[in-house]
C-alpha cells in the first residue's frame, strides 16, 4: 500500500485517512472543500477532534452553542495563525461555511477527560525552525502543553528552494524521553497550486523506503521511520501535521547518518 493518499479535485471531501485506511491505530484526518451554506458534520463517539479553519469563514454550532464568524485567512500561505475547535468525544458539530472555507479534520481515541473549546489566534505559539535553507515557520495548533487526551496539531511553512522535517527525523520507538511512537499524517498544500514536492518515508531497515512527489492537498501517511520533505525552488510548501500515539508526546530522534547538518554552522 502507498503512503500517498492522492486528493480529490471534485466534491466536498478533499482526502480522508481512517485508521482503518492506514492500518494503524490511532491517527484519524480530513480534509473538505465547502462552498458557501454547505455544511459538513463531525461526530465520533469514542475519538476526540480538533476542527482546523484552514481558509474561509464558518460557524460552528455545538452542545447548544454557537460560535459565528471563525476564521480569518483567505490562505494557508498568510502569515497567520488559524483558528481552530478541540471536540470531545461523542459530542456532535456542525460547520457551517458563510463563505468559501477549506476545513482540516485531525482525530485520535479518547475517553472524554476535556470539554469542547474554540481555539483562537491569539493562544497558538509561532515560531522558526531551522536556519538557511533549512528555514521554515511553524505554529502550534494543539501542541502537548494544551489539554488533549491524544492529538497534536501543528502547521508549517516552508518556502520555496528548502528543506523541510529536515535534518530527517523519526518518533516511532516507544523510548521516552529518547523518543516517543507518533503516527503522523501529513496534509500538503503548494503555492502557486500546480507545484509539487518531494517527500521520503524510510527506516533504518529500509523495510519503509517510498518518496513520492507530492501535489497541491495530497495526504502522506507515516507509520514509522524518517520522513524530510524538500520544496523545489519557485513554490512555497504548507502542511498540517496530526500526531497521536500510546503517550501524547512529542520526542524524535534524526538519522545519524545525517545529523551533523545540525552543527555544521554552530
Amino acid at each position: 500500500m502507498s503512503l500517498l493518499v492522492k486528493a480529490q479535485r471534485e466534491g466536498s471531501t478533499i482526502a480522508r485517512v481512517t485508521p482503518e485506511s492506514a492500518g494503524w491505530r490511532h491517527v484519524g484526518f480530513s480534509a473538505h472543500r465547502l462552498a458557501r451554506d454547505q455544511v459538513l458534520h463531525v461526530h465520533d463517539a469514542a475519538r476526540e477532534s480538533c476542527i482546523v479553519v484552514l481558509t474561509g469563514v464558518v460557524s460552528i454550532e455545538v452542545g447548544g452553542q454557537r460560535f459565528s464568524s471563525i476564521g480569518a485567512r483567505n490562505s494557508v500561505f498568510e502569515d497567520a495563525a488559524p483558528y481552530a475547535l478541540y471536540l470531545p468525544p461523542n459530542l456532535r458539530a456542525t460547520v457551517h461555511a458563510e463563505r468559501d472555507a477549506e476545513i482540516g479534520v485531525a482525530s485520535a481515541p479518547a475517553n472524554g477527560r476535556y470539554g469542547m473549546r474554540l481555539i483562537e489566534p491569539s493562544q497558538m505559539k509561532r515560531s522558526v525552525r531551522g536556519k538557511g535553507l533549512n528555514t521554515r515557520y511553524v505554529c502550534d495548533i494543539l501542541p502537548q502543553t494544551e489539554p488533549a487526551e491524544s492529538l497534536l496539531v501543528v502547521e508549517v511553512r516552508t518556502p520555496g528552494g528548502h528543506a523541510s522535517s529536515y535534518p530527517p527525523h523519526k518518533h516511532d520507538a516507544d523510548n521516552i524521553p529518547l523518543e516517543s511512537a507518533l503516527e503522523e499524517t501529513y496534509y500538503h498544500r503548494l503555492n502557486p497550486p500546480q507545484g509539487f514536492a518531494f517527500q521520503r518515508v524510510y527506516t533504518d531497515s529500509r523495510d519503509i523506503d517510498e518518496s513520492m512527489a507530492v501535489e497541491d492537498h495530497d495526504v502522506v501517511m507515516v507509520p514509522r521511520g524518517y520522513h524530510p520533505v524538500v520544496v523545489p525552488y519557485g513554490y512555497d510548501s504548507y502542511y498540517l501535521n496530526v500526531m497521536a500515539g500510546p503517550q501524547r508526546v512529542w520526542h524524535f530522534k534524526n538519522d545519524p547518518a545525517h545529523e551533523w547538518i545540525m552543527t555544521r554552522d554552530a
